[in-house]
């Protein structure tokens, strides 16, 4: 039964694998690493990339930070210890490329431990293009099942269902981008065990690079101009305000006195709001609102 120093170490080798396969995908831009502790136990390793040929912005985060569990996460779990300590470790990545015709993606996959024996495995990796291409949206969601297909045949559908419904912005009634998986809570139980669980999350890791450098590879060289910027900065703002108002991560490492700049580099350089912005009917920023929706099939 795999342990929380090889979960940990395993984390560790997939963010340098990561960052290899980006660098020599991009060509270009090269990752600094900024080791950081947290106070209250534990700390990271954040690996950074700017003003690559093709990553403007890109994070991909390491931690591993234990301590005292804050009190709103004893009642999520519903304990009725009023003192418990944790352990989490994970990576975290975000891209932000600069051409509007490559799409943002993100990934992470976590792991957290209570001192009360409770433990769980967590992650999702999802595409938010600033212009919705239903070829690379099937062939995103075709190499995830893949992925999935390898552990279990529900593994897919239910979790491109949870994706469906997370990353959803609710106060704009629209998918943050054409989704991918989300699955939380994922424990021993009478079909999986913990090793069983953990391979999956190796699975969904180890998919990410294979699928982002295809896509970088694929529509770099895609001509744009200034319409299409001005719209990607509009959908990086969307992208803003799910990171902000609703994503879980984001709370959690914030109030767990995580480091403030790991956990906000998964926003963009620049984004733009516009008051009331409606795209022409018709054109291709008009189709692309027409496809954030719920329950897609994809594939």
């Amino acid at each position: 039964m795999p342990g929380r120093e090889e979960i940990h170490d395993w984390f560790i080798s997939l963010q340098q694998s990561i960052c290899d396969q980006l660098e020599k995908a991009d060509g270009q831009g090269k990752f600094i690493s900024d080791k950081w502790d947290r106070p209250g136990g534990g700390g990271g390793v954040s690996r950074i990339i700017t003003n690559g040929a093709v990553i403007e912005k890109g994070g991909v985060n390491f931690s591993a930070v234990w301590g005292k569990a804050p009190e709103h996460t004893l009642k999520m779990l519903k304990l009725n210890e009023t003192s418990a300590d944790f352990f989490a470790t994970g990576v975290s990545i975000v891209i932000h490329p600069h051409s509007p015709l490559v799409p943002i993606i993100h990934m992470n996959v976590r792991y957290f431990e209570m001192s009360t024996g409770q433990y769980w495995f967590g992650g999702g990796i999802d595409l938010t293009p600033h212009y919705v291409v239903e070829e690379d949206a099937r062939y995103f969601h075709t190499q995830l099942k893949q992925a999935c297909d390898l552990h279990h045949e529900s593994y897919y559908a239910d979790f491109k269902k949870w994706a469906d419904d997370y990353f959803y912005i609710k106060h704009r009634q629209e998918t943050r981008g054409v989704g991918g998986i989300f699955f939380d809570y994922l424990t021993e139980d009478e079909k999986f065990t913990k090793q069983d669980r953990f391979d999956f999350v190796k699975s969904v890791g180890t998919a990410f690079a294979p699928l982002y450098t295809y896509f970088m590879t694929k529509n770099k060289a895609l001509p744009y101009g200034e319409k299409e910027k001005q719209w990607q900065y509009l959908r990086r703002g969307r992208y803003v305000e799910f990171n902000l108002v609703w994503d879980r991560g984001t709370k959690f490492g914030l109030e767990t006195d995580g480091r403030t700049e790991s956990i906000l580099m998964s926003l963009p350089p620049q984004a733009n709001w516009a008051y009331s912005h409606q795209p022409e009917p018709d054109s291709n920023e008009a189709k692309t609102l027409s496809l954030l929706k719920k329950g897609i099939n994809w594939i």
